[in-house]
């Protein structure tokens, strides 16, 4: 497994009761290590405030992540940037014997349930990828710029028929009304 672009590990065992707060604020090659793994322009803030408390044997990390990122239009290949304000609610449990079923059995799975707890393994949580995940489902999948379209461009949407069976296409319509 390769290194975490950066760490927010929180110790378990010494978390007190209250729970403690973990701000996370990158710096800007940090910032460029994330923005190349995610495949964007730039990343110019990365803000996290979390609230991290003991939670059944685990933790719950609750707060927002805020960030803005720049990356290229669907339609221009243009700079678009992005503002992201994400709410951050997970949950990180143990693995427990009594979690686990047997080879063959089956799995209960209720869909109307919240998230599934993460499952831990030792006595500290990375919360780094939870941060990273949060940041790269709140990137807009096709940006463009205000009032951009493929029509602005010039490229023609239209319903003609130029594909490499549109003569096929004629040739049967001309066949049908003999």
């Amino acid at each position: 497994m390769s290194e975490p672009i950066f760490d927010a590990i929180v110790r378990i065992d010494r978390l007190p009761t209250t729970g403690r707060d973990l701000k996370v604020s990158l710096d800007e090659p940090t910032r460029a290590a994330l923005a190349e793994s995610l495949k964007l322009i730039a990343i110019d803030s990365f803000e996290a405030n979390l609230t991290v408390a003991p939670f059944r044997g685990g933790i719950r990390a609750l707060g927002r992540l805020k960030s803005h990122i720049v990356q290229p239009s669907v339609v221009s290949f243009e700079p678009v940037g992005q503002h992201i304000d994400e709410a951050v609610d997970r949950v990180f449990l143990p693995e427990s014997q009594a979690n686990k079923s047997a080879p063959g059995a089956e799995v209960f799975v209720d869909l109307e349930d919240d998230d599934f707890p993460d499952h831990i393994d030792g006595p500290e949580v990375d919360l780094s990828t939870l941060l990273i995940e949060t940041l790269a489902l709140a990137i807009d999948p096709y940006p463009r710029r205000e009032g951009e379209s493929l029509e602005s461009l010039g490229v023609d949407l239209g319903n003609s028929d130029t594909g490499p069976f549109s003569a096929l296409g004629k040739l049967k319509k001309s066949t049908d009304n003999d």
